[in-house]
């Protein structure tokens, strides 16, 4: 489980972003957190990893106070991170990366199931560096491979959707799907993505800093859906006369 207490955290001589931030996840769940952009949803996903250190507060994971464990300290215990904008490294192949995150070596069988899970064919990819000449959507699901290969505890994913195509994002649902009825622990995805909010087990509403609202998801994702609608802009309407 992981519990979150009373977290706050402002940017280097700016303003608030995380205020008062209280949460429990439970295990085996998959939550989407979802909210206004510039709400504060990827902060606190890097609160969560080890990337931002929270300005009060406390996080727990697994009954273990986890708040001033950096993230490498982090990862050891289960906890992985896919950015949104993945860093690429030069000179490391595709094997590479997923052999160190897993801290094992892979046969071509089993690298053939994880690349395959994101869309990517292993013979084409496994030799290939994670450079420039890789594409945006490219690196993107070799970076949620990565996560896939650790198979942690728990799994955040930063807008996993962005930079992939059709194609690949209704793979990736499928992965999503897979690793939740397996009970392959706990996944936290970021999105906005009516796709993944509607796989999901709970939905965690951040705004402005704040949980806006959290339960299931049969709750929650009917109110997100309504919405509100702008039946007339004011600026438009002033162009119109």
């Amino acid at each position: 489980m992981l519990t979150l207490e009373h977290i706050s955290w402002s940017a280097p001589g700016g303003d608030a972003i995380i205020k008062d931030v209280s949460a429990k996840i439970d295990d085996g769940k998959l939550v989407v957190v979802t909210g206004p952009n510039g709400g504060g949803k990827t902060t606190l996903a890097k609160i969560i990893a080890g990337i931002e250190t929270p300005d009060t507060g406390k996080i727990y994971f697994d009954g273990k106070d986890i708040t001033d464990l950096d993230v490498t300290q982090r990862a050891k215990l289960g906890i992985s991170f896919a950015f949104q904008q993945p860093v690429r490294f030069k000179g490391i192949t595709v094997r590479d990366l997923l052999e160190l995150a897993a801290g094992k070596a892979f046969s071509e069988e089993e690298l053939c199931d994880i690349l395959g899970k994101v869309g990517l064919c292993t013979y084409d990819y496994m030799d290939r560096e994670i450079n420039a000449a890789l594409s945006g959507g490219e690196i993107k699901r070799i970076e949620i491979a990565s996560v896939l290969a650790r198979n942690t505890k728990l799994s955040i994913f930063d807008e996993p959707e962005a930079g992939i195509d059709l194609w690949s994002f209704n793979e990736l649902i499928g992965v999503f799907e897979d690793m939740r009825s397996k009970r392959h622990g706990t996944q936290m995805i970021i999105s906005h993505q009516e796709r993944i909010l509607q796989i999901a087990d709970e939905i965690l509403v951040i705004a402005d800093g704040k949980v806006r609202t959290q339960g299931d998801a049969k709750t929650v994702l009917p109110t997100l859906l309504q919405g509100e609608k702008v039946t007339d802009c004011p600026v438009g309407r002033a162009n119109r006369a």
